[in-house]
């Protein structure tokens, strides 16, 4: 052990000659005298605190346990109402549609033509040849959309029917869709319309039409009529 120890310091004098002939210490004492580096000029930001409150919610102690409700817009379009009429038995058995053919149509239009010749310019005319769709099942009348553009409501409004009796009939104009809806079959069916019918609307007010009917079997009639007397 006593050699061991004197072989210890024997070595620790002999490092400590080197480093004083390197000048170590002298370095090491320079560089504790030395001044730190000066910090980075970038600017620190502070973190956004965001104050939140949380804020007990007036409820009734009898929903307090139930979820919050969510709320939905909803647009609300106003609807055009007519009033009921006293509704009468179909006259028709629709069962046993009839339906009327090319030359049928078209002699009830031509008859239609014809009165609405008589009638003049004064006021729009529109003439219309009935069909299936609009005398059974859905009852839709379909109007042109440059009659309806130029001379019927921009929006959904209510057209009274006017029959020769001078009866009225309110009904349901879609300005969108250009044609009449509710009220519309309860015309058809008080006036017992039959496929091939022409229908005559002449606009007398601005909501308001004179209807003339032109029944498809009136019109064969007189047409074969007029033929037997010219024979």
């Amino acid at each position: 052990m006593v050699k061991y120890e004197e072989l210890r310091q024997q070595i620790l004098e002999e490092n400590k000659k080197r480093m004083e002939e390197l000048n170590l210490p002298l370095l090491s004492q320079a560089l504790k005298n030395s001044t730190s580096p000066k910090p980075s000029p970038m600017k620190k930001t502070k973190p956004r605190i965001i104050g939140t409150e949380l804020v007990a919610v007036r409820r009734s102690p009898r929903v307090a346990k139930n979820p919050a409700p969510e709320y939905k817009e909803v647009v609300y379009y106003e609807r055009v109402m007519i009033p009921r009429r006293v509704s009468t038995p179909n006259k028709r058995d629709r069962l046993n549609f009839a339906y009327a053919t090319d030359d049928e149509r078209a002699a009830s239009i031509e008859k239609a033509e014809k009165l609405e010749a008589s009638l003049g310019s004064d006021y729009p005319i529109l003439v219309r040849s009935m069909l299936p769709s609009h005398v059974s099942g859905g009852f839709w009348l379909g109007l042109p959309s440059n009659f309806c553009r130029k001379n019927l409501p921009r929006r959904d409004d209510t057209i009274t029917l006017i029959d020769e009796m001078g009866e009225e009939w309110p009904t349901v104009y879609l300005a969108q869709k250009n044609g009449l809806s509710g009220g519309w079959k309860k015309f058809a069916v008080d006036h017992d319309l039959a496929d091939g019918d022409a229908i005559l609307f002449h606009l007398i007010r601005p909501t308001k039409f004179k209807v003339y009917i032109i029944r498809v079997n009136n019109a064969n009639e007189s047409e074969s009529a007029s033929t037997s007397s010219t024979d």
